[in-house]
């Protein structure tokens, strides 16, 4: 039953229809401004972006297409807060093939934009990494240089991640509350998500999975 939900609302919190609206007012305004080029950039990264989404319904795709879905979701907000907004996507290319399950890194990058870089005055950089961490574990990461939380805010953070009900009540913060729950369910209780926070510094959410060509199987998870 919670599998379901988070399944669920995974999915409701990817095919957004705010960040749909925002996007087709953008394409707009750049069509009414002759953006030709803009215009033809921002609708195929809002294809590709969708298009891995639905993955033909497979919970499972490479860390290559999660972090292309990634890519197209940034390309997307660059276009939007190209004011505030800078990026960087380092992935190691013997990480690529794994498989991992999808909708993950995403919902991080959404919550290190809107909760971290656009509550910073100057804006600021997401960094979005996937490399090895061991021959049997790979590690992915997304990291800002927005505000961060204070010492109290991360400490409620953490003690929902902790939290062993499977209930999705995150209130610091839905995408990484929903994000870590789907990872328990899927790969196990051993596995979730880890964050470092600074106020006025910013914030790393580390996640660590094995490395796995194909679906794991029950004995994997």
């Amino acid at each position: 039953e919670n599998l379901k939900k988070a399944e669920l609302r995974a999915l409701q919190a990817q095919i957004n229809p705010h960040f749909l609206y925002n996007t087709l007012d953008t394409i707009i305004w750049m069509a009414e401004s002759k953006k030709t080029d803009q215009v033809v950039e921002i609708v195929s990264a809002l294809s590709r972006f969708f298009r891995i989404s639905l993955s033909k319904g497979m919970d499972w795709i490479t860390i290559g297409e999660e972090v292309e879905r990634t890519r197209s979701y940034l390309t997307i907000q660059k276009m939007r807060y190209q004011d505030i907004l800078d990026y960087k996507i380092e992935v190691d290319d013997d990480v690529s093939g794994n498989t991992v399950l999808k909708l993950i890194l995403q919902p991080l990058v959404e919550n290190a934009l809107y909760h971290g870089i656009k509550n910073k005055r100057s804006g600021g950089t997401i960094v979005v990494r996937a490399k090895r961490k061991s021959g049997n574990e790979v590690l992915l990461q997304v990291e800002d240089n927005g505000i961060g939380f204070t010492t109290e805010k991360l400490e409620q953070l953490q003690a929902e991640l902790d939290d062993d009900s499977g209930d999705i009540k995150m209130e610091s913060g839905f995408g990484i509350g929903n994000v870590n729950n789907r990872i328990r369910l899927y790969y196990g209780k051993q596995y979730g998500l880890s964050v470092r926070s600074e106020y006025n510094t910013g914030t790393c959410v580390t996640l660590v999975i094995p490395a796995i060509t194909e679906e794991p199987t029950s004995e994997q998870r």
